[in-house]
């Protein structure tokens, strides 16, 4: 005679986990409320704005360096000219973040050496996407977010132009 099988450990249902899961995460979100206002994360120090606009500057000097390389090397505007498209939608974006600001770009420091245009363009995009990663520390809320998402997007860049 067999004796009956000993009973396993007891196991939760989806339902039930799913239940205590949700519980959870509410009462864990309802203690993390504590973050600044969002008049206080978006003001702007005169630091900040200074900032922001030599960023805007940054930027002008990557699109202009971009028509200087795709003028340079026609190869290189053939295979490459959404890159330009999107450093002058990151310009748009930053110079809507920074109204007023009138910072004059630098021109680049050299234009292209011939049959170089390539690496000449992905060594501006570096130093922009450093450049932007860098002010994005000292910057706070949205404009944090934009410089943010420009330098990563431009790492982007660097990485195609390899």
């Amino acid at each position: 005679m067999s004796s009956p099988p000993l009973p396993g450990p007891r196991t939760f249902s989806r339902r039930t986990l799913l239940a205590v899961s949700a519980a959870g995460l509410a009462a864990a979100a309802a203690g993390c409320t504590s973050s600044p206002p969002e008049d206080e994360r978006n003001a702007v120090t005169s630091e900040q704005a200074d900032e922001l606009a030599a960023q805007v500057a940054v930027q002008e000097t990557l699109v202009r360096a971009y028509e200087l390389a795709l003028e340079a090397d026609p190869a290189l505007a053939a295979a490459t000219p959404e890159l330009a498209d999107q450093a002058r939608e990151q310009l748009d974006r930053l110079q809507a973040a920074a109204p007023g600001s009138t910072p004059e770009a630098t021109p680049p420091p050299d234009l292209p050496p011939p049959g170089q245009g390539q690496a000449w363009l992905r060594a501006q995009v570096a130093v922009a996407a450093t450049s932007h990663a860098t002010a994005a520390l000292a910057q706070t809320g949205g404009r944090a977010a934009l410089l943010g998402s420009v330098a990563a997007g431009l790492r982007g860049h660097e990485a195609r132009l390899a």
